[in-house]
């Protein structure tokens, strides 16, 4: 198993920014990359960005590509996420992912981070 664990959010003001970090432990060869996602109020976990291993190869959301980036270190067990200008529409429950090696699949989540943003 591999366990998540993320830290970093809270409370800030429009224009402001946040570093979310994520910490992995447990059965770390068994992932392979590593993911932000998001949830709102009452819908599903929604990508934000994620970060291969090795090349350190990211994509982000075309919602936040501007202003939020992924990084990592060398052997991704530790990442980041620098949010950057946040608006009120950022504020939601923040989870670090990690996508298994044998399934190919985010299987794994921590519990999350709440971030808010005040207009």
């Amino acid at each position: 198993q591999v366990q998540l664990v993320e830290s970093g959010g809270g409370l800030v003001q429009a224009g402001e920014s946040l570093r979310l970090a994520c910490v992995v432990s447990g059965r770390t060869d068994t992932k392979d990359d590593m993911a932000w996602y998001r949830q709102f109020p009452g819908t599903d976990r929604i990508f934000v960005a994620r970060i291969k291993p090795n090349n350190g190869g990211t994509l982000h959301a075309e919602l936040v590509k501007d202003r939020f980036t992924i990084s990592g270190d060398n052997g991704l067990n530790r990442i980041y996420l620098q949010m950057n200008n946040l608006k009120p529409e950022d504020s939601a429950i923040y989870y670090c992912a990690a996508r298994s090696r044998v399934t190919g699949a985010y299987d794994f989540f921590g519990p999350g981070t709440q971030v808010t943003v005040s207009s």
